[in-house]
């Protein structure tokens, strides 16, 4: 069979040095990769749609019959990690543009989750030069100078230096920017994968380190399987050995919590651990069970801790699960920001920021995620604390750990009810969210916490859960359409107000309110926010 023709750019304005990235034998790397693999993934997608239909019907979940004996079987283990994934204290996340790029780089943590997905949004211009800021990182090629400050950022020694592990966008997301020549757009996880791997793999190689992965949005271990025949391609393709590539998965849907073994195992050839994403968990509970009724509601989302029952019994899960299979389990974000103006806020949040990391420390975790570099120092204190000069703890195998089927879905264990400021904290955080995005902006600052793609998602998916249950208020007031375009309403006007108008029609504040009303009402449950959002997206 001949190789197919490289894809094409459509609809994007020439961005500087784009030829080193999209050279013409990495885009037919990357179409050979979109030959191969996008009919699967669009089988498995909708394979999604299909089990959320089974959930619909049932309201229940399990651990999978037909993979038992590979949760029974006690030999199989993941490969051994390689030496710059050994010690994963603490890892740093953020998007892949210059200045985070040398920030996180230098930031003391021993990972950066330099990420394509959810503190991305996709505009050509991120993922290209994306992709560029990375090339540039490992020739020592990037530096960057503040243009307000004037402060100019460089690169710390080598040995300095994080570990990068780059997170692709989900499998159900498209690049609408480059398609096949029947017009079909390849995934945005090919794109992603396939221009950092065929760019990047052979110079980390030399470098002592290799082309790392975290997947995102993994709803099974068949989505996981094609990931592994992607890798094995990839390797075999350009000559590299197999076993190189190394994939940390997000258990941050709520069906994959039920496959945590049989994901490790497809990959076990390839595997590293797996994580603890928090926001699309919750999320992924919503989604999957918003039909289920009040034992199903989720509070107000901040209310909802990591020692809720239920999500005890998912993480310590999952350590029990890594630890078994000779994985890391990396633990969850801290995802606050330091105020530069108030002391007082930084000393409270540090506390807690303190005492969460101590928890996952002391469940078994081997490292965990900070937002902000102030945060670094905290979290490695936490962990050296319990680690020493271990690498890891994984000999903590935790069979103390018993998770019945039902504990992942004891939401209603949870005393805590909706509140109206609830409410209100999901239309502020939905709109100014949705807002940056569409400005291009992934990863955002509100009210001192670092908001993604992912804390997005579950505020627009609370705002529809709460309507569609009759959810009633601490304030005795029912959560109807109406009252949140009334709570949306008056957020537009405070923002016009704070803003000026000048500055509120520059932005795109209308538009974004619009979109969150519209996922947040509508009948028809968007599966992802990003999908209608993507196609507002400029660029």
């Amino acid at each position: 069979m001949s190789a197919p023709a490289p894809p094409a750019v459509v609809d994007a304005e020439p961005l500087p040095r784009q030829e080193e990235v999209l050279t013409e034998a990495a885009l037919a790397f990357v179409a050979e990769l979109h030959r191969r693999f996008t009919p699967r993934r669009d089988e498995l997608l909708a394979r999604r749609a299909e089990r959320r239909a089974e959930i619909a019907r049932t309201c229940t979940l399990d651990f999978l019959p037909e993979t038992a004996d590979v949760r029974a079987d006690d030999s199989w283990r993941v490969a051994p990690a390689p030496e710059a994934l050994n010690d994963r204290r603490v890892e740093i996340t953020g998007p892949t543009d210059r200045r985070m790029t040398v920030n996180a780089l230098n930031s003391g943590a021993r990972v950066w989750l330099a990420d394509f997905e959810d503190a991305s949004a996709p505009t050509w211009e991120n993922v290209v030069l994306g992709q560029l800021s990375l090339i540039d990182a490992y020739t020592r090629r990037i530096d960057f100078t503040d243009p307000v400050s004037g402060k100019s950022y460089a690169l710390r020694p080598d040995a300095e230096l994080a570990t990068v592990v780059v997170r692709p966008r989900g499998w159900h997301l498209d690049e609408r920017h480059l398609t096949d020549a029947d017009g079909t757009p390849v995934p945005g996880a090919l794109v992603d994968f396939g221009l950092y791997f065929f760019h990047n793999a052979q110079r980390l190689i030399d470098a002592g380190k290799g082309p790392y992965f975290y997947l995102p949005k993994t709803e099974s271990h068949l989505e996981a399987r094609l990931w592994n025949e992607v890798f094995v391609f990839a390797q075999d393709h350009l000559g590299i050995a197999r076993g190189t590539v190394r994939a940390t998965v997000l258990i941050e849907t709520i069906t994959a919590a039920y496959e945590m073994e049989e994901i490790l195992y497809e990959l076990r050839e390839h595997a590293s651990g797996l994580n603890a994403g928090r926001w699309d968990y919750l999320f992924s509970i919503v989604k999957n069970f918003r039909d289920g009724g009040a034992r199903f509601v989720l509070p107000d989302r901040n209310a909802v801790t990591m020692t809720a029952p239920f999500m005890r019994a998912y993480t310590e899960l999952l350590v029990r699960t890594c630890h078994r299979r000779g994985a890391h389990a990396i633990g969850g974000m801290a995802a606050f920001i330091p105020s530069r103006r108030d002391a007082e806020v930084n000393k409270v949040a540090f506390e807690k920021v303190r005492a969460d990391k101590d928890r996952e420390a002391g469940d078994g975790f081997d490292g965990s995620w900070v937002a902000h570099p102030d945060l670094v120092p905290i979290a490695m204190e936490s962990f050296d604390r319990v680690l020493g000069d271990r690498p890891h703890q994984k000999d903590r195998l935790r069979e103390d750990v018993d998770v019945r089927a039902e504990d992942l879905l004891a939401i209603d264990s949870l005393d805590a009810k909706p509140t109206y400021a609830g409410l209100v904290n999901a239309v502020q955080v939905g709109i100014r969210y949705i807002e940056a995005w569409l400005r291009g902006m992934g990863a955002v600052a509100i009210f001192n916490l670092m908001e993604d793609a992912a804390t997005a998602e579950i505020s627009r998916s609370q705002i529809w859960q709460w309507i569609n249950a009759e959810v009633v208020l601490d304030n005795g007031e029912q959560v109807t359409a109406g009252l949140a375009r009334e709570v949306a309403a008056g957020e537009l006007a405070s923002l016009r107000a704070e803003l000026g108008e000048e500055a509120f029609a520059a932005g795109n504040w209308q538009q974004a309110h619009d979109l969150l009303l519209k996922v947040a009402l509508d009948e028809d449950y968007a599966d992802f926010l990003t999908l209608p959002a993507y196609e507002q997206l400029r660029g």
